[in-house]
């Protein structure tokens, strides 16, 4: 049995011990093991009213008893590990007892975590995602005092100690790293299983949004494509100075040289008296780089572009000291003047952890751990950090052996080329895995290249990974399987088998520069002795150090099995790697299962989130073909064509009426409902405003008020019964069917995606069938509404969907963030704040804030003049309790979410997300904007009024008598206001 490392057994240490005995003797009849379906852990009986939270795990043949969580007086709804899940202690305890304890191991077995490594003596595990057990040396970095500088190679785990010395800090604290998806995925390892601080407010942000919430840079980030195009069209005007130089390395001059000073852009008489080392051009072809970089300034400001180095210096004055506590990571990708900018946020100059790997740096930056300690010296990072040794995590629990070696090999040559690169990254990596692996090396001949890509063309467990974004197009005439990767593409990704294709003979020349005066006697070495170079004035590690990290890079993409497919298969760096072309039996390598449709569109998903739209485009295209739906989903353009005939008496056919009445009950959009019935006199709107003239409106005075609400009401609910009926049913296959044919996200009859219908239908197992398929949870239809919105703005008129449904979709499809821009700057809201959850209502149900609701008719119209404090408090009060606590059940609490996140409130942070329109009603600022999750072409941020499509919510408003203003001209006034 293994301990989490949060759980307190202090009440029941007896009983603990006893059960422990038990299970670690192989009895679970004793201590009453059993299952808590449909959840993944068990229970074990420590006494008559506590209970045990258990789990198992599987480290090679052993079976491993994980102990979670002690649940006191058989209180399972306030457990952390599950979410609410609704147990009846009865049916378990009348359950039979499994008499074989063999067969209790069986199911064990069946759903048991794996787990790659245990220690061999320490009973204790740490849990994000998964358990994960630290080895010595990870443990002696997590007990370490702030400042600490962590150095780890690919797979040694430096994220989840980071996160773990993260979750034990107090206070405002901060991950930032370059990669929004690395910050993502950090996001969700901290927030697993529903871990909470009460002690700490943490942010995850990448680089660029810390900048934002500093202040939104206007334009867009310069990229190296917008780039190469620039130095192309100057590329003439610089060659006498700059030589053979190419747009990669006058890039890296730029952001890693020219910008990069923590200081400010370099001046020219500065750039000048630069070391040998510390740029790629030797002194006289400075000055026209410089003048260069001036004219780059000056393309980006024409060009509404920004460099994020640039935006770093202007910036630094709006830096204040917010956080207590900072882990950077990969802080190898950022560049001094960045490190600078995050490290200036600190109350307290060491307070932060950075980790790293010098060895995996393809950004140009010119990073190196000398400069990061030169940081410290000019007292940024405050007199402890300048004293602060490194840690190192040596160990690799990705890769197996025979990748890791070759990794090794490649550190060794780089070393005896260039000597040591600093004392902090001159190590070699130990592969922790119980797999041998394979490694093969073979030649670009047509029928090795046809075998090969047969292989691995329909496998997601296959990718190809080549050096630049320039080599794709030639991988793809070979390999047909859409994961074909550039190297910087790939930093970050890992796959099972890897193919890396002419790298080293796509680049001859550079290799051979890479490995020249080697010899294998200078490989046969154990471990690294730091040695610098001979020459200080040799350039070669600056120049050649790119395609030395990218090949280290690519090659640790892979967790099994590595091929290097090499036209030049006798080129001396594979020879000093030791590699020889693969016999001809063995060149085939074993047959591979193709995957199925449902990983390939995980897969596709999964990439979508990375950033790599290519790829996932291109495996939509090849293995994820779908047809048009052979119906007309309603939209905005659908009803705004029909609109003009189903309000013209004159029109003999009813199906326009009818479609825009659907539509209209469907959104509850009443506005039209009231046009239906006075204009077209169209009887079914008729039925819903008996008077003919002024509808709703007029039946809510009338003595048969209650008649017509409950008369409406039913034509809602039968409605949207009919529309959502498939999707409640308990078999699906029909609908899975159509999202094979049509696409997972394909719009259905009411225009809503399936998973917005799932959602909306409460039918938990058909949205995890659809997000196990690749569904996209953040579509949004034209009331920008996604899956999770609309099933908030249901809950918020059933109760009962409220209770039973809301907190298992939350788990699953709601959005760990709110990013909206406030003041020009970035405001994320997480899903802890009251804000998050208050905002999160007034997005859910803005467009039906004029529809009454006939189970709360606190008003003629639900939110007449803007969203009401008691309306709001009803729904947050009847959310489960590990998502809005009884504390919070107070009309107090809601009135000070309101009062310090209003337009006008001193409260600081300063969050200006809402409106005051009277006492007690408030609205989204209109001033506020929303981030888009749109196309990557699309405005990275959009006017909230704009995402929720006030004109259209407030197109069907037509007698301002009844209505007063219409919504449209009341928010225009609140923004002249």
């Amino acid at each position: 049995m293994l301990l989490y490392k949060d759980l307190d057994t202090r009440r029941v240490k007896a009983t603990f011990a006893k059960v422990r005995t038990a299970i670690e003797a192989g009895d679970l009849r004793s201590p009453d093991v059993k299952k808590l379906s449909p959840t993944p852990y068990w229970r074990a009986k420590l006494d008559h009213t506590n209970r045990l939270l258990l789990q198992f795990a599987r480290h090679g043949e052993e079976t491993v008893c994980l102990a979670l969580e002690v649940i006191e007086n058989h209180a399972y709804e306030k457990s952390r590990f599950l979410r609410g899940a609704r147990i009846d202690e009865a049916k378990i305890e009348h359950e039979p007892l499994l008499a074989d304890p063999s067969q209790a191991g069986a199911a064990r077995i069946a759903d048991a975590l794996p787990m790659r490594w245990i220690h061999p003596t320490r009973a204790e595990f740490e849990l994000l995602d998964k358990p994960i057990v630290f080895d010595d040396a990870q443990e002696a970095v997590r007990r370490l005092p702030p400042p600490v500088v962590v150095v780890g190679s690919a797979g040694s785990g430096k994220t989840a100690v980071t996160l773990t010395k993260l979750r034990e800090a107090e206070g405002h604290v901060l991950y930032v790293t370059q990669s929004a998806y690395l910050a993502q995925s950090a996001r969700a390892l901290y927030d697993a299983h529903g871990y909470e601080n009460p002690a700490q407010e943490v942010d995850f942000l990448s680089y660029r949004e810390f900048v934002e919430t500093l202040r939104v840079p206007a334009g867009r980030e310069v990229g190296f494509p917008a780039f190469r195009s620039w130095f192309d069209r100057h590329r003439q005007t610089v060659r006498s100075a700059l030589g053979d130089l190419d747009a990669h390395a006058v890039f890296e001059e730029f952001r890693g040289v020219l910008s990069a000073s923590a200081q400010g852009p370099l001046d020219l008489p500065t750039y000048l008296s630069l070391g040998p080392r510390q740029s790629l051009l030797a002194a006289d072809a400075r000055e026209a780089a410089h003048a260069l970089f001036a004219r780059y300034r000056q393309w980006l400001h024409e060009s509404n572009l920004f460099d994020l180095n640039l935006v770093a210096h202007e910036w630094r004055p709006l830096a204040a000291p917010n956080y207590d506590f900072v882990v950077i990571d990969e802080v190898q990708d950022l560049t001094n003047v960045q490190l600078a900018l995050v490290l200036a946020c600190l109350k307290n100059p060491g307070q932060f952890l950075l980790c790293g790997d010098s060895n995996q740096i393809v950004h140009p930056n010119f990073f190196s751990w000398a400069a990061v300690r030169t940081l410290f010296w000019h007292g940024l990072a405050g007199q402890a950090a300048q004293h602060q040794a490194l840690s190192v995590l040596q160990a690799n629990f990705r890769n197996t052996r025979a990748v890791t070696d070759l990794a090794n090999a490649l550190l060794k040559i780089k070393q005896a080329r260039f000597g040591s690169i600093d004392r902090e990254s001159n190590f070699l990596v130990q592969s922790a895995s119980s797999l041998a692996g394979q490694v093969r090396l073979l030649p670009a001949r047509a029928a090795t290249l046809r075998e090969l890509d047969a292989q691995t063309r329909a496998s997601v467990h296959h990718a190809v990974i080549v050096l630049r974004d320039e080599d794709k197009p030639a991988a793809r005439e070979h390999f047909r399987t859409p994961l074909v990767f550039s190297v910087h593409e790939a930093k970050g990704l890992e796959y099972a088998h890897v193919v890396l294709y002419a790298l080293v003979s796509g680049q001859r020349a550079a290799y051979a520069e890479v490995c020249q005066g080697v010899t294998p006697a200078d490989l046969q070495i154990d471990e690294l002795a730091y040695a610098r170079a001979r020459d200080k004035g040799d350039k070669s590690l600056e120049l050649y150090k790119f395609y030395v990290n990218a090949l280290y890079v690519a090659m640790t993409r892979a967790v099994e099995s590595l091929v290097l497919v090499e036209s030049d298969t006798q080129h001396p760096l594979l020879n000093l790697l030791g590699l020889q072309v693969a016999e001809a039996q063995t060149q085939a390598g074993t047959p591979v299962q193709a995957s199925s449709r449902d990983e390939w569109a995980q897969e596709a998903r999964k990439l979508e989130l990375q950033g790599k739209d290519e790829q996932a485009r291109a495996i939509r295209e090849t293995f994820l073909q779908t047809q048009p739906v052979p119906w007309t989903p309603w939209s905005e353009d659908t009803m705004g064509t029909f609109a003009p005939r189903a309000l013209d008496r004159a029109q003999p056919s009813n199906k326009p009426r009818q479609a825009l009445l659907d539509y209209a009950l469907w959104h509850g959009q009443q506005a039209w409902v009231e046009q239906l019935a006075s204009q077209a006199q169209f009887a079914p709107a008729r039925r819903l405003a008996p008077d003919g003239n002024f509808g709703w409106a007029a039946g809510f005075i009338a003595q048969d008020s209650q008649r017509v609400r409950e008369q409406a009401w039913r034509e809602v609910g039968l409605l949207r019964q009919r529309y959502l009926q498939p999707y409640t049913a308990r078999n699906f296959k029909d609908l899975l069917r159509q999202c094979d044919q049509y696409g997972i996200d394909h719009r259905c009859p009411t225009g809503a995606t399936p998973l917005t219908m799932a959602a909306r239908a409460g039918n938990l197992a058909l949205v995890d069938a659809l997000l196990a398929r690749g569904a996209n949870p953040l579509l949004e239809d034209e009331f920008g509404h996604t899956p999770w919105f609309a099933a908030l703005n249901r809950a918020m008129e059933d109760g009962e969907f409220l209770q039973q449904s809301i907190g298992p979709l939350f788990e699953r499809i709601a959005a760990p963030v709110l990013d909206v821009q406030s003041d020009g700057r970035l405001i994320r809201l997480e899903r802890h704040q009251g804000e998050y959850w208050i905002l999160s209502l007034m997005l859910a149900g803005f467009k039906t804030q004029r529809t009454w609701c006939v189970q709360r008719p606190l008003d003629l119209y639900r939110y007449g003049k803007g969203f009401f404090a008691d309306e709001l408090n009803a729904t947050l009060t009847g959310l489960p309790e590990h998502l809005w606590r009884a504390q919070r059940h107070k009309r107090s609490y809601v009135n000070q979410v309101l009062a310090r996140a209003e337009v006008h409130s001193a409260y600081l942070p300063a969050r200006r997300l809402w409106a005051r329109t009277t006492n007690g009603h408030y609205l989204p600022n209109p001033h506020l904007q929303l981030r888009a999750h749109a196309a990557a072409d699309a405005p990275a941020w959009r006017p909230v009024y704009q995402v929720l499509n006030l004109a259209w919510a407030d197109a069907g408003s037509f007698n301002p008598q009844v209505w007063g203003a219409s919504l449209k001209n009341y928010v225009d006034s609140l923004l002249r206001a």
